[in-house]
């Protein structure tokens, strides 16, 4: 028996897409639909989907932008905004941007309730910016 959980919060392509051992496209359902969607909404510039020319995320206008607390802060609003239009199952509870290294690589701490299920959950967003500091 299928659990109504999954069920309730649904099932999509594997992304990437992939096949299974039947050589059909493999589906995910459940928190790993919800966290394929959400890499999915972040790597998407909005113009790039020909029929949602909304859909994705803002984040990538500022691949050029220096790193710094401006940035960083633009970074998370637009994550906060993307997030919160495009995938209506989840609650963003905090949006964190950090320098991972030296060479532009920032990552992005998304924490997240299923809100549905209550189960808090987080994802580490990797980006990367061209501009100089």
């Amino acid at each position: 028996m299928s659990d109504p959980r999954k069920e309730f919060l649904g099932q999509g392509l594997s992304f990437p897409l992939s096949l299974n051992s039947r050589g059909e496209l493999a589906l995910v359902t459940g928190a790993d639909d919800i966290e394929q969607s959400i890499q999915v909404i972040l790597e998407t510039m909005p113009g790039e989907r020909v029929m949602r020319p909304d859909f994705g995320c803002r984040v990538w206008e500022l691949v050029f932008a220096p790193n710094n607390a401006t940035t960083h802060a633009l970074i998370a609003h637009y994550v906060r905004l993307a997030l919160e239009f495009w995938e209506p199952r989840i609650t963003i509870d905090a949006v964190e941007v950090t320098t991972a290294a030296a060479d532009g690589a920032l990552d992005v701490e998304i924490q997240y309730t299923i809100k549905d299920t209550h189960d808090p959950r987080s994802i580490i967003y990797p980006f990367f910016l061209m501009g100089e500091e």
